[in-house]
């Protein structure tokens, strides 16, 4: 950037996601010494990504961080431009005429591949798909199938929980919530009664928190249950224990339920360790079972197969084995991590002939498309941190934006008709959506349609 651009306006910074991570990344760059402008896109007509759309809607306390991330979008040098659906209706090639500098934090929001037999049989489905059907995600249908009686999960972390806790719970027991009608709906005729959560390691592997995992042990109609037989340490699993205190409290609480007496509520929510899936079984396309072997610790924390199998009877299987990140539109992409390579948040284009990165100009990620989906929401913020920190350190280099000036990219996207969304139309929305739960005493309740939500939050673009 010329010294004279660099004087006379503020660096033009365009974000691409509006969840956590960009939102971290517009708070890392405001608390900077730089004078910036920044405008955060957002592919839903809401912000907040993966907390609006990601979060079950019985966890509020998570859904809190809104009240942090609202601080910083209320601030001046930021605006919200939602409802644009980057690569369709903006391309890289536009942002730079526009922006000095583009950060990506798009995040993950589809299914990692599970490789055993039957995983595209009817009746087995990816966990992100169930999150968005119960987060009130507009692009997916407004049905779940929830026939079966007897359900497994496979994958122990927090998303597996969420999605085990959802299927053994009661509509009513979610009602208070922010769940929209139509979830209430498929929720009440619910006819899960067995919930099976499987991992392929022990309890020491498990990846829950442990403030998650004793949350399935507060409803009055869940009953948790854990085999004896399935607590087992070996030395490396010991040492787990001793260098993180989230391990052992992980592990102490599975000890205390396999230890005590089974109680009578209506719902079983098993959680088995030493299992790993081998074959989803089906009879007429449709899931009928699923069969795992025994697996048994190797002494350093991993596990080998026993040749032992087992077949479960089950008619679905959600498979929470992790998300994935998509492909973006004109960027480099590793499609095995599931990541855009990158070096410390400066996208990578490619390498010299001695293997030096060579970096996209004035380009970056945050957040899981920098590192992968790992990790709590909270650690997005080091990323940002990170990222921020060589954007600034870059800066003087820049290619100026030939358009920098605020109102060039609203009129840009008014000339092609875009019924982009605002801050001042989520303040409108998230009224809305309060209204609509004041008469049944709930919080709000949540707008599913896009349309719907077009209308609440900028009525004269609907």
């Amino acid at each position: 950037m010329t010294e004279q651009s660099a004087a006379t306006r503020p660096l033009r910074i365009a974000i691409v996601g509006a969840g956590p991570a960009g939102i971290y990344a517009a708070d890392a760059l405001m608390k900077s010494d730089a004078e910036v402008s920044i405008d955060l896109y957002e592919r839903m007509p809401a912000p907040f990504g993966l907390i609006r759309y990601g979060v079950a809607p019985d966890h509020p306390r998570i859904k809190g961080i809104i009240t942090a991330l609202h601080k910083v979008l209320d601030k001046d040098q930021v605006r919200l431009l939602g409802n644009i659906d980057y690569g369709t209706d903006i391309t890289l090639d536009d942002l730079r005429q526009f922006y000095d500098a583009v950060i990506f934090s798009t995040g993950a929001n589809a299914d990692r591949a599970l490789p055993v037999p039957g995983i595209d049989l009817d009746g087995s489905y990816g966990a992100a798909d169930f999150v968005s059907w119960y987060d009130g995600h507009p692009d997916v249908p407004r049905v779940w199938p929830l026939e079966a009686e007897k359900v497994a999960v496979l994958g122990v972390g927090n998303v597996a929980l969420d999605v085990a806790r959802v299927l053994a719970k009661t509509g009513d027991e979610l009602l208070p919530t922010e769940i929209p009608p139509n979830v209430y709906r498929g929720l009440k005729e619910n006819k899960a009664v067995e919930v099976h959560v499987f991992g392929r390691r022990g309890p020491a592997q498990a990846k829950f928190t442990p403030l998650e995992l004793r949350e399935l042990d507060h409803s009055p109609t869940i009953e948790v249950i854990v085999d004896p037989e399935d607590i087992d340490y070996d030395e490396g699993s010991e040492a787990a224990r001793r260098n993180s205190k989230q391990v052992d409290m992980v592990a102490n609480t599975l000890e205390q339920w396999a230890i005590r007496d089974q109680g009578n509520r209506p719902h079983k929510l098993f959680l088995h360790f030493f299992e790993s899936p081998s074959e989803i079984v089906g009879d007429n396309g449709k899931v009928v079972g699923l069969k795992t072997e025994r697996t048994q610790l190797d002494g350093t924390g991993n596990v080998k197969g026993t040749g032992e199998f087992r077949q479960w009877d089950v008619q679905a299987v959600y498979r929470a084995v992790g998300y994935l990140s998509q492909n973006i539109n004109q960027l480099p992409f590793d499609d095995q991590a599931g990541t855009v390579p990158n070096e410390a948040g400066r996208v990578i284009a490619d390498e010299t002939a001695e293997g030096n990165a060579r970096f996209m100009p004035a380009t970056y990620v945050t957040g899981w498309i920098k590192r992968g989906p790992v990790g709590l929401i909270g650690h997005t913020k080091g990323d940002a941190n990170e990222t921020i920190a060589c954007l600034l350190d870059d800066a003087k280099d820049f290619t100026p934006a030939a358009k920098p000036e605020l109102d060039a990219v609203t009129e840009f996207l008014e000339a092609k008709g875009i019924p982009f969304t605002t801050w001042a139309g989520w303040y409108r929305l998230d009224a809305h959506e309060r209204a609509l739960g004041e008469p049944e005493g709930r919080e709000r309740v949540k707008v599913v349609e896009r349309e719907d939500m077009l209308r609440a939050s900028e009525p004269n673009k609907a």
